[in-house]
């Protein structure tokens, strides 16, 4: 039986902190695709596909959301 892809958008303005993430992810054996917006504004545009994520096949709604709150 095939795995489920995970589609992940992953809020995070550091590029070290995407990369350990992203590291993280990897290493899970998990399949899943991992998008990256650098801010909320970012994010709301890739979930309302607007302006530069206006492409749903290439921008779809993410299973799961994982942001940097400070």
């Amino acid at each position: 039986m095939e795995e489920k892809e995970i589609k992940i958008l992953l809020i995070e303005d550091l590029e070290e902190h995407v990369l350990i993430i992203r590291t993280v992810l990897e290493r899970s054996r998990l399949r899943n695709r991992v998008f990256v917006a650098s801010d909320g504004e970012a994010a709301l545009d890739f979930l309302y596909n607007r302006g530069d994520y206006a492409d749903e096949k290439k921008y779809p709604k993410p299973d799961i959301i994982l942001l940097d709150l400070r």
